[in-house]
């Protein structure tokens, strides 16, 4: 259970994500997962990164439970400042990230997958923000590097969900695979990266990123100043308190 990291073939780095039931991360486990994904991608023998996940799926978010036991704002700061040095740390990792993403890929799933290199999936991989049903805001920032601008917004604004296979056809998966080969494929590109000069994937890494559009960091920080506007009014405890329950306001 947590984090680990391990060395599958030459030149790749394996970060798993192990959090039973659903891979909802507390405050502590988005830190960790930062910094193993710092860790893999120092490492001069890494030329690419693999993040992948065991359990039902890659990633649900934020523990909402931990964030509901807190009787004042510790555990949503903490879950903030956690999934913002997470995500960073997949997007300046020194090395390509893939993402091998499996069944849910949720809230903060979509800023993981979102800020990787690339991503394969499974053909059961689901990617979407429930964010306004559990009274937060925030990640649309990395949902739009996976879908066209209307599109995040109609997913946002609803909170439903996209296959894998949606997603390929807007190019943002590289490969849909069957469940059983997802952990596979995922090497399979690593591999085909990890034999790149690993001096030079790194200045391709810097490079590509330099010419982003759009600077990720600094407009998920906005958007997070708006999920603690929705705390500080309590409408985010009201939509909070339904999560779980079968109830919608």
């Amino acid at each position: 259970m947590g984090v680990s990291t391990s060395g599958p073939d030459k030149g790749i780095a394996l970060v798993t994500v192990d959090f039973p039931p659903v891979n909802a991360l507390p405050v502590q486990g988005w830190y960790d997962l930062a910094d193993a994904l710092r860790t893999a991608g120092r490492d001069p023998e890494v030329r690419c990164v693999v993040l992948a996940a065991e359990g039902r799926g890659f990633n649900a978010g934020v523990d909402i439970k931990e964030v509901q036991r807190d009787t004042g704002h510790t555990a949503l700061i903490g879950a903030n400042r956690g999934c913002y040095e997470a995500f960073a740390a997949v997007y300046e990792c020194e090395v390509p990230v893939v993402a091998a993403v499996h069944g849910f890929c949720l809230g903060g799933g979509i800023g993981l997958a979102g800020n990787a290199d690339a991503i394969v999936a499974s053909d059961d991989a689901t990617f979407g923000l429930p964010e306004l049903d559990r009274g937060a805001l925030g990640a649309a920032t990395h949902l739009a590097r996976l879908v066209p601008q209307h599109l995040m917004r109609a997913l946002y604004y609803t909170s439903r969900t996209a296959t894998a296979a949606e997603l390929h056809a807007h190019g943002s998966v590289w490969k849909v695979v069957p469940r059983e080969g997802l952990r596979a494929a995922a090497l399979e590109l690593a591999a085909e990266i990890a034999r790149k000069d690993g001096s030079l994937i790194r200045l391709a890494k810097a490079a590509i990123n330099g010419i982003d559009p759009v600077d990720v960091r600094r407009s998920y920080r906005f958007e997070q100043g708006f999920t603690f506007e929705a705390n500080l009014s309590g409408v985010a405890d009201r939509v909070r308190d339904t999560f779980g329950k079968g109830a919608s306001s």
